[in-house]
C-alpha cells in the first residue's frame, strides 16, 4: 500500500497509537512517521518488536518513542502519558487501536475491561495532553460496530459486544470532547487478513475467514487497513463520526 499521507503533512505533530508494536498498529505508526509525525509505539509485552520498529523509524530520519504500558492498569497508562508529556509536550492524534478478548487464560471480564474500560481510561489520561484541534480515532470492526443489529460468529460475540460497549461509551463523551475542540472518529473495518484476531477465529472456527472473504468479495490486509486508519486521522470527520472500510452489504444499518 502506498503512503496515504502527504510528505511532511504531520511535521511537528505528536501521535500515540496503542497496541502498535505489530500488525495494524505498527503499519499505522509507519505511515504517521513517514509523514513527519513524532510517534509513540505502545506495547504490552512485545518490547523487542517495538524497539525494532523504533530503530527502523529513526534510521529513516523519524522520531519515535517505545513505551510499555498495560492499558488495563490505570497507573501504567498514567505513567505512559507522563513520559509523552515529558518527551513531546502533548499529543495531536490518539489512535485507540489496541483490543483483544480472544486470548486464552484471561479472566471472564477481560474483553470488557480492555475494550471498554481501558479505552475510556486512556482517553481520560490523555485529555490533558490533547488540545483544541487534536483528534481521537477509535478502531473497531463491522462485526462489533453492527453487533446490535447483525449477529456475528459465536466465538467472536463476547469481543464484539465489548468493543461496541467501548464505542458507545466513547460516543457518550462526544459533547464534552467537542466542547474542548477535540475531534473523534470511529474507523470500522471488516475482518482483516493477517491479524491476531483473524488467526484466533480461524483456529476456533476453521473456514470462518475464508467464508467471510467469499461473502464480502475481498478482505483488506493489515497494511491496507492501516492506511485507512492513518487517513481517518486527517480526513474531514463524517457527520456520524464513522468511517466504514470495506464491504457492509451483509450488515444491517443502524
Amino acid at each position: 500500500m502506498s503512503q496515504p499521507l502527504s510528505p511532511e503533512s504531520l511535521d511537528g505533530k505528536s501521535v500515540l497509537v496503542t497496541g502498535s508494536s505489530r500488525g495494524i498498529g505498527a503499519d499505522t505508526v509507519r505511515f504517521f512517521a513517514e509523514a513527519g509525525a513524532r510517534v509513540v509505539i505502545n506495547f504490552r509485552n512485545k518490547e523487542a518488536r517495538a524497539l525494532k520498529l523504533q530503530k527502523e523509524i529513526e534510521a529513516a530520519g523519524g522520531q519515535a518513542l517505545s513505551i510499555g504500558a498495560d492499558l488495563t492498569d490505570p497507573a501504567s497508562v498514567e505513567a505512559m502519558m507522563d513520559t509523552i508529556r515529558a518527551e513531546y509536550g502533548g499529543l495531536d492524534i490518539l489512535v485507540l487501536n489496541a483490543s483483544g478478548g480472544m486470548e486464552s487464560g484471561m479472566a471472564a471480564d477481560y474483553a470488557l475491561t480492555l475494550n471498554r474500560d481501558a479505552q475510556l481510561n486512556v482517553v481520560e489520561k490523555a485529555l490533558p495532553l490533547l488540545s483544541s484541534g487534536s483528534r481521537i480515532v477509535f478502531v473497531t470492526s463491522h462485526q462489533a460496530h453492527f453487533i446490535r443489529t447483525t449477529p456475528t460468529m459465536p466465538e467472536y460475540e463476547p469481543v464484539a459486544l465489548s468493543k461496541r460497549a467501548g464505542e458507545d461509551a466513547l460516543r457518550e463523551k462526544l459533547p464534552a470532547l467537542e466542547e474542548s475542540g477535540i475531534e473523534f472518529v470511529v474507523v470500522s473495518g471488516d475482518m482483516i487478513e493477517g491479524t491476531i484476531t483473524a488467526t484466533l477465529l480461524e483456529r476456533s472456527n476453521p473456514g470462518a475467514i475464508s467464508q467471510r472473504k467469499e461473502s464480502a468479495g475481498r478482505l483488506y490486509n493489515v497494511n491496507e487497513f492501516a492506511a485507512e486508519v492513518a487517513q481517518a486521522a486527517v480526513d474531514p470527520i463524517p457527520a456520524d463520526h464513522t468511517r466504514l472500510v470495506g464491504d457492509t452489504s451483509d450488515f444491517v444499518a443502524e
